[in-house]
Formats: structure tokens, C-alpha cells, sequence
């Protein structure tokens, strides 16, 4: 996420939800969205694609997280792991219960990311 702060626009119970401009990216938006509820999934719209990172784990106290489903480990040497983002269309997705999601959307052609 870039410094720039952008108005995500978007109001709905248990969904803190917050947009940036992307790092790196002129023109690009990266979303921020954290779903607080522990039983319901929340739902948001895209208008375009985007690169997805959603952050979750088997139960809230695990120790271990996993991104797009898959466990994050430290490599040799406790190196940090590559993340690779997960390629979605645009329209509607879910956010499942307890998750945190990075949404990172290059062709959002926002002015105020130039």
C-alpha cells in the first residue's frame, strides 16, 4: 500500500475496508479489507481485476496463517516466503469470516495515484 490515503467509499457492519494508492503503480489502487465477523462472509464489488492476498487462518488463536490458502513458512535461513497474489476477475467477491484481504487493482486508473 502506498502513502497516499484514498476514500474507499464503502460503509457495511463488521467490514473495515480501506484503499490506498498502489505502491508503484501510477494510476494503480491497492484495498485494504478486514472482515470482523467470525461467522458471516461480507461481500464487496470490483469493477475491475486485481491481484488478490487474503490472509486467514484455521481457527482465530492458531499460530500459523496461511495466504490464499496455503500455510506461509520461513524459508532457509528464516528468509521471508514470496507472496503471490491469486488473479480474480472483476465483480463480486467474498470475503470470508476472519480474514484480512489485499486487494491490489493496477488498472483502477485512479487520478489521484498519478
Amino acid at each position: 500500500m502506498g502513502s497516499t490515503v484514498l476514500n474507499a467509499g464503502l460503509l457495511q457492519p463488521e467490514l473495515h475496508l480501506y484503499a490506498h494508492c498502489l505502491r508503484g503503480g501510477p494510476g494503480g489502487v491497492t484495498l485494504l479489507a478486514i472482515n470482523l465477523s467470525q461467522t458471516e462472509s461480507k461481500f464487496i464489488d470490483l469493477p475491475t481485476e486485481a491481484d488478490r492476498y487474503t490472509l486467514s487462518a484455521p481457527r482465530l488463536e492458531d499460530a500459523r496463517v496461511q495466504l490464499n490458502g496455503r500455510e506461509l513458512r520461513l524459508g532457509v535461513n528464516n528468509t521471508l516466503p514470496q507472496l503471490q497474489g491469486a488473479r480474480i476477475a472483476s465483480g463480486r467477491i467474498e470475503l470470508p469470516p476472519a480474514t484480512i484481504t489485499f486487494l491490489a487493482v493496477p488498472d483502477a486508473e485512479n487520478e489521484s495515484c498519478r
